[in-house]
């Protein structure tokens, strides 16, 4: 067993509160876990974990030990960082977070491409709607819709995004468009609680609030989507999920004055001395990937 696997286990272990959620970050089974850090207490012939059947905790010595090693761990990567990236060889496992809707429907085409230009490295994407901690859950960047709140974090803009209103032509011909925001409280509206306040359908921060109801609730966008699509009633959606729709034809804009575009996709990562160039190289690719007008917007 490599020393430095040991060490680098017995971080996690204390980082991540359990051998079961360490192993799992680092790819390997509890069993392993348990072993390497059993082993690095043998190595150094003392006790660094008092472990109950409910609970671990590093003893007084341990957490000293681990004081001074998670710094010197985080000084390696960071070395190892640097002369991979002088080798302009990208390589290694990329662990990304993304929004559900817009990671499959938009994002994934991109990775795709992604992995066929950079066959060295590997890819794991998790899509989830959930505000994901990247640190404490070994996250190298994420793809995130909506203005940056962590400021812990560096982020780069990708594209706008805008959110509007969309309804069936056969909804629109059976209640007629509502002409001004005001209207909206006549209309059966399709609500995607995912919004902060899903039924405020206002411009963002600072406007006046347009209060909705409707009998049709959906966590999903792709869900109220198809709502809309069916005829019951009138959405409030990412255009970046109703594009293809408005230009198809099965669907049709309304109350564009009201359309919000106070919203953008930015790539996010945490600061790191040497950035890795696995991260680097795809956010530059995305950055590139999304410039201009973004094509659900086009026509």
């Amino acid at each position: 067993m490599d020393r430095l696997d040991c060490d680098r286990m017995f971080v996690a272990v204390l980082d991540f509160g359990s051998f079961a959620e360490a192993a799992k970050r680092l790819g390997t089974s509890s069993g392993q876990a348990s072993k390497l850090v059993s082993k690095l207490e043998s190595d150094l012939g003392v006790q660094l974990l008092k472990r109950t059947t409910r609970a671990l905790s590093p003893t007084e010595v341990g957490q000293a030990y681990y004081d001074r090693l998670k710094g010197l761990i985080e000084e390696f990567d960071a070395l190892d960082a640097s002369v991979r990236n002088a080798s302009g060889a990208p390589a290694g496992r990329l662990r990304v977070t993304a929004p559900l809707s817009f990671g499959t429907i938009q994002l994934t085409p991109r990775l795709l491409d992604f992995a066929c230009a950079f066959p060295d490295i590997q890819l794991d994407v998790s899509f989830s709607d959930r505000m994901v901690n990247l640190v404490e859950e070994g996250f190298d960047m994420a793809v995130r819709v909506g203005k940056p709140t962590d400021s812990s974090l560096i982020s780069r803009k990708l594209c706008d995004a805008r959110i509007v209103l969309v309804a069936a032509p056969a909804y629109v011909a059976a209640r007629g468009q509502p002409d001004t925001p005001a209207d909206l409280v006549n209309h059966d509206c399709i609500i995607d609680t995912n919004f902060r306040d899903p039924f405020d359908w206002s411009q963002g921060q600072g406007a006046s609030p347009i209060p909705v109801t409707g009998r049709i609730r959906f966590s999903n966008g792709e869900a109220c989507l198809a709502a809309a699509e069916a005829g019951l009633g009138i959405a409030r959606i990412p255009s970046f999920i109703a594009g293809s729709s408005i230009r198809d034809g099965r669907l049709v804009p309304l109350l564009p004055d009201m359309d919000d575009r106070s919203h953008a996709i930015h790539a996010v990562y945490p600061p790191a001395r040497h950035l890795a160039l696995k991260v680097r190289v795809l956010v530059d690719f995305l950055v590139s990937s999304f410039r201009g007008t973004p094509d659900w917007d086009r026509g």
